[in-house]
C-alpha cells in the first residue's frame, strides 16, 4: 500500500513539474510580447492626442453650428467595438471586458464589432448582431486596418445606422495592472471638455469638410492607440497568470514532497519493525 502511495505521489510530482515548465515558457513570452507591446503603446499615443486637439479646435469652432458628428440621434442601437484577447491563460482579462460590456448595454438592443478571436467567439456563439467578423487577431490588427474600422464605423453612424460608437478594452496601467475602459467615440463631445475664450482659428477651407476628413482619421487613431493598449495588458494579464500558476505550482511540489517523504519514511519505520520482530523470534 505504502509503495503504490509513494509511486502515486511520485507520478503526480513529475506531473506538476512538467505543467511548471510549460508555465514558465509561457511566463517568458509574454514578459518578450509585453516589451514589445509597451513600445507600440508609447509610438501610437502622440499621434491620436495631436489628432484629438485639432479636433477641439475645429468642432469648437463658431463656424460649425452643428456638426453632423456631435448630433444625437434617438431610437438608434449603439455600436459597442469590444478588443479582447486572443488566446485565454490570461487570468480574469477577457471576463473583466465581456461583464464591462453588458454592463453599458444593459437590455437595450446592440450591434458589436468584435477585434480578437475571444471577443469574436463570444458574440457569435450568444448570436448577436455583428457588424464586421474580419478583426479574429488583435495581434494582426495593423495602423490600416484600424483606419478601416473607422471607415465602416464612421460610414454606419453618418447613415444613421446606430446612434452611438463605443469602444471597449483594457488599458495598460503597468506590468502588474490592467484595467478595463471604455470611451464613447460617437458622437463626438470633446469640444464640451474645454472651452477658452481663444478666437476661433483661421482654415484653409470649408471647417465642416476638413472635420469630415479628419474625424475618421481621428477614430482610426484611437482604435490602433486601444488595440496597442489591449495588446499590453493581454500580455501583462498572461504574465501575471501564468506567475502566479508558477507560485502555486511549487507550492504543490513542496507539499508532495513533504508527503512522499512521510510515506517513504513510513515504509522504512515497517521494514525495521519487521527485521526486530523476526530477530525477537529467532
Amino acid at each position: 500500500m505504502a509503495g503504490a502511495s509513494m509511486n502515486d505521489i511520485k507520478g503526480r510530482i513529475k506531473s506538476v513539474t512538467g505543467t511548471m515548465q510549460i508555465t514558465k515558457a509561457m511566463e517568458l513570452v509574454a514578459t518578450s510580447k509585453l516589451r514589445r507591446a509597451r513600445e507600440r503603446i508609447e509610438a501610437s499615443r502622440p499621434f491620436h492626442e495631436i489628432i484629438g486637439e485639432a479636433i477641439d479646435s475645429i468642432e469648437g469652432s463658431s463656424e460649425i453650428k452643428n456638426s453632423v458628428w456631435s448630433k444625437k440621434t434617438e431610437g438608434k442601437k449603439p455600436l459597442y467595438i469590444v478588443i479582447a484577447g486572443d488566446r485565454g491563460l490570461a487570468g480574469g482579462y477577457n471576463a473583466n471586458i465581456f461583464r464591462l460590456t453588458a454592463s453599458l448595454s444593459t437590455d437595450k438592443p446592440a450591434c458589436y464589432l468584435p477585434i480578437g478571436k475571444k471577443a469574436l467567439d463570444y458574440y457569435t456563439h450568444r448570436s448577436l448582431e455583428i457588424i464586421s467578423s474580419d478583426y479574429g487577431y488583435v495581434s494582426e490588427v495593423s495602423v490600416s486596418d484600424a483606419l478601416d474600422i473607422a471607415e465602416i464605423v464612421c460610414a454606419g453612424y453618418l447613415e444613421e445606422k446606430f446612434d452611438s460608437v463605443i469602444l471597449v478594452y483594457t488599458r495598460f496601467v503597468s506590468m502588474i495592472s490592467q484595467l478595463p475602459v471604455y470611451e464613447q467615440l460617437l458622437p463626438l463631445d470633446r469640444a464640451t471638455e474645454s472651452k477658452s475664450d481663444t478666437p476661433d482659428p483661421l482654415y484653409g477651407g470649408d471647417p465642416e469638410e476638413i472635420l469630415n476628413k479628419i474625424v475618421p482619421e481621428y477614430v482610426g487613431g484611437i482604435i490602433n492607440s486601444a488595440v496597442c493598449e489591449a495588446l499590453a495588458s493581454e500580455s501583462g494579464a498572461r504574465r501575471t497568470a501564468m506567475n502566479a500558476a508558477n507560485k502555486n505550482a511549487s507550492e504543490i511540489i513542496d507539499t508532495l514532497v513533504l508527503k512522499y517523504n512521510r510515506a517513504r519514511q513510513s515504509v522504512i519505520t515497517q521494514e525495521i519493525t519487521e527485521i526486530v520482530s523476526g530477530a525477537e523470534a529467532l
